[in-house]
């Protein structure tokens, strides 16, 4: 069964740390880039970061650039999301979601739609 499963998050204090992982079952991740998303209640999902399938293309959005770092490790089907500075804006669902693509292609596009494999979330809470 083709599964993208999240994990790591938590209740956190503002200026913490967090450290999200994603982990593909069924199908190996190395062809595949894999985006970070994060969506709040009553607003759209927003992407935050993504990585290509051989980690040698990161991206970053505005909102996290400086604060994240996206890597992954293709041997165990994994990648993760590493977050400091972590302020209460930042609560939210976070997913991972991958997609298959030209290598060229990777991370061009981070709308929702363009990537096939979800996750099914995890809960990042930034307390003041």
């Amino acid at each position: 069964q083709v599964q993208l499963v999240e994990s790591g998050g938590g209740l956190v204090q503002a200026g913490g740390s967090l450290r999200l992982t994603c982990a593909g079952t069924g199908f190996p991740l190395k062809y595949y880039a894999i985006g970070w998303f994060r969506q709040v209640p009553g607003k759209e999902r927003e992407a935050i970061s993504c990585i290509g399938s051989d980690g040698t293309k990161t991206i970053y959005t505005d909102s996290v650039k400086g604060r994240v770092t996206i890597s992954r490790n293709n041997s165990m089907n994994t990648v993760y999301l590493q977050m400091s500075s972590l302020k209460p804006e930042d609560t939210a669902v976070y997913y991972c979601a991958a997609v298959r693509a030209p290598k060229e292609f990777e991370c061009s596009n981070l709308q929702d739609h363009a990537f096939g494999f979800w996750g099914q979330g995890t809960q990042v809470t930034v307390s003041s």
